[in-house]
């Protein structure tokens, strides 16, 4: 049986995580993890620590956290790693420091590549009312997810997801598939093809200002913007004045087809689950109660 080749890591997002933990319960001989540095936001500016460098701590595995990667090229090239798996890590690794690794440079991407390159991936599909999505396994260059493809998977959608529970999923799911194909792929047995640039597609980078909800668009669109924005940046909208977070929608048929319902241009939209100027979590029925004049 061949010897598993040495690895180095990268990520930083909660996505990263389900990757790391895969591949040190497979016994795979990780090097080092490489992170973003901690952050601070929400209330407080409190701590933010990524959720692999925990894992690394546990498991006694060297941990770096660069402000820029090529500052620690040094210490890679000491390591002497076979190959970097890379996961949601959150910046574009230059190509001196690709160069490092014989093998290059494993990219987990949660789409079906080149169809949704760039930072929004997960958000997309939800948004375009895809009828599905995937993982792609790629290998890394210095461009924005162009990167020849090793194997890809394809994820079905039912329409209704919202973003947590497709990021949820497709890190799991992007895991398991990671840990199907990388002996394949670091024992030389699959080879990447090319991607048809032609055919890209590019996300962009989610701003706060996009989760506001415009109800002069259709219903349906409003809709999956706000499944597509739960968790961040969340959907935002003034009702009787106030100003709110809007958690959960449905389509309705017209005005009297349910609580809280919405005209858009065109269609009917029920917000049936909210944050209220408060800061409570409530049902459209309740707000009405407690807001409408």
């Amino acid at each position: 049986m061949s010897k598993l080749k040495n690895l180095i890591f990268f990520g930083t997002e909660d996505f990263s995580a389900p990757s790391l933990e895969a591949l040190l319960e497979a016994g795979w001989p990780v090097a080092a993890v490489i992170t973003k540095p901690d952050s601070r936001g929400g209330r407080g500016q409190k701590a933010i620590v990524p959720k692999v460098k925990a894992i690394a701590a546990k498991a006694g595995i060297e941990l770096l956290q660069p402000d820029k990667v090529d500052e620690i090229n040094p210490r890679i090239a000491e390591i002497k790693p076979d190959y970097g798996v890379l996961v949601a890590y959150g910046k574009i690794i230059p190509q001196s420091t690709i160069d490092l690794f014989p093998g290059g440079i494993i990219n987990v991407h949660p789409s079906l590549l080149p169809k949704y390159r760039g930072p929004a991936p997960i958000e997309a599909p939800i948004l375009n009312a895809d009828k599905a999505t995937g993982i792609s396994l790629m290998r890394l260059n210095a461009g924005m997810d162009e990167g020849p493809v090793f194997a890809q998977l394809r994820v079905e959608l039912n329409g209704g997801e919202t973003r947590p529970e497709l990021y949820a999923q497709l890190a799991k799911t992007g895991a398991d598939f990671l840990l199907e194909r990388l002996k394949a792929i670091t024992e030389g047995w699959s080879t990447p093809k090319p991607q048809i640039d032609t055919e890209a597609t590019y996300t962009k980078l989610i701003k706060k200002a996009d989760g506001r909800l415009n109800f002069g668009q259709p219903a349906e669109v409003l809709e999956r913007q706000v499944r597509a924005y739960a968790g961040w940046p969340r959907s935002s909208a003034e009702v009787f004045g106030q100003k709110i977070i809007v958690t959960k929608t449905r389509l309705a048929k017209n005005l009297a087809d349910g609580d809280l319902v919405i005209k858009c241009a065109p269609g009917f939209l029920e917000i049936q689950e909210l944050i209220a100027p408060s800061g409570r979590k409530m049902s459209g029925a309740d707000f009405i109660r407690g807001y409408k004049n």
